[in-house]
């Protein structure tokens, strides 16, 4: 078996690995210049719930937990 170090082995590694870093950056690079960024406008949800809309919600939420899809144990084991 041949010994890498004696040989060229060692320098041919090294510029595979300096390639793929090499073709990494540029793909980076592409990827920044090419993208274009949008800039969207943000969402601000009305904090000012009417009292209606309020009750409705409890109301809703009294509703689903008064009908239980499961029974529990009499006896807990």
């Amino acid at each position: 078996m041949d010994n890498p170090f004696e040989k060229d082995y060692i320098r041919n590694y090294v510029l595979f690995y300096v390639s793929i870093v090499v073709i990494m950056i540029l793909f980076f690079i592409a990827s920044t210049l090419f993208h274009d960024v949008e800039k969207i406008e943000q969402k601000k949800f009305d904090g000012n719930v009417s009292n209606s809309i309020k009750s409705n919600i409890k109301r809703d939420n009294l509703d689903k937990n008064s009908t239980v899809k499961f029974k529990l144990m009499d006896k807990v084991y």
